[in-house]
């Protein structure tokens, strides 16, 4: 039997997201998974995508994944992420990448434009918050 990390509570009286992220998580007893900022880089530490927000979106999970193992987490551990675009208008590409890693129960989320990020050619970080029993 697996043991559950975090509680979905629905939230009466707000709209429902449009994106792919759950209004309020709740981590339930375990400990705390951090994970920094993931930029699009591949094992090697060179940009995967660039130009191209799907393709980084795509690395940046593949590199959330395998942060997560690293720790014995997996992404249904998650029960926060925040992610930083150079281009808000981008949300919808963004979250159909996101739907396809998050098939249940989605984190909570946050999601800002910045102006800049530590590589110019990069246009998405995701950071996280899991927990593990």
């Amino acid at each position: 039997m697996t043991k559950k990390t975090k509680e979905i509570i629905p939230v009466i009286g707000l709209a429902k997201p449009r994106g792919v992220w759950s209004v309020v998580t709740k981590a339930l007893p375990g400990q705390l998974i951090f994970v920094s900022g993931l930029l699009s880089k591949d094992e090697a530490g060179e940009i995967v995508g660039a130009g191209d927000i799907t393709a980084q979106t795509e690395q940046v999970l593949k590199n959330l994944v395998t942060a997560l193992a690293s720790a014995d987490a997996t992404l249904e551990d998650i029960v926060r992420v925040d992610v930083y675009v150079r281009d808000i208008k981008q949300f919808d590409k963004i979250h159909a990448v996101r739907a396809k890693y998050f098939l249940k129960d989605p984190p909570a989320s946050t999601m800002v434009e910045v102006s800049g990020m530590t590589d110019e050619r990069c246009l998405i970080e995701i950071n996280a918050i899991a927990v593990i029993p």
